[in-house]
């Protein structure tokens, strides 16, 4: 938990912030032959490991192509996503990050509208 720095490795929403306890995410999940191994896990929100199931693929809505989703553990998240001007919504840069936003509904109206709220407060987007 302290390695994620207790926030999902997806939206990178703060648990500080929810009040909401973060899910272990199994990257390849249990039904596709994963494991529980400490490398195989991460955090997740329950919002995007109920959103992310057991995908591990999704079409890029750009290119149409299936395409892995992002993986937390093992990829830098500003290599694939950014923040828009506004911090509310993020932006996927690469086929992986475009297939991962949609995928996990990383923009769903829920969570942006309390994104808006935490970025009036100061608590968003994270710095880190």
């Amino acid at each position: 938990m302290e390695e994620a720095q207790y926030r999902c490795g997806y939206c990178l929403t703060s648990q500080r912030i929810t009040a909401m306890p973060m899910h272990v995410e199994h990257m390849l999940p249990l039904a596709a032959g994963g494991t529980s191994d400490e490398e195989n896990l991460w955090l997740a929100c329950p919002l995007c490991n109920g959103s992310k199931g057991t995908r591990t693929h999704y079409p890029d809505p750009e290119t149409g192509g299936k395409v892995p989703l992002f993986n937390p553990r093992r990829q830098v998240w500003s290599e694939h996503f950014r923040w828009s001007n506004d911090g509310v919504e993020i932006i996927g840069l690469t086929p992986c990050g475009r297939a991962t936003v949609v995928a996990l509904k990383l923009n769903n109206e829920h969570l942006t509208r309390a994104r808006y709220r935490w970025v009036l407060a100061g608590w968003h987007p994270p710095t880190s």
